[in-house]
């Protein structure tokens, strides 16, 4: 979905971001984000791992 996006509408986008927030807590938004996207990632692979060792275990 995102693929599909060009440069124009993206830029669009971060416009709008802008106006609506402001400059000063865009740095937030941005640090609140990528937070929010590391703890996702750690969550999956904890599932990812929990799930390999069942199947390992299931195995012995």
């Amino acid at each position: 979905m995102i693929g599909s996006l060009g440069m124009p509408e993206l830029l669009i986008i971060l416009v709008v971001i802008l106006l609506l927030f402001g400059a000063k807590r865009l740095p937030e938004l941005a640090k609140g984000l990528g937070r929010g996207i590391r703890e996702f990632k750690d969550a999956t692979k904890n599932v990812e791992d929990e799930i390999n060792k069942e199947i390992n275990d299931t195995d012995k």
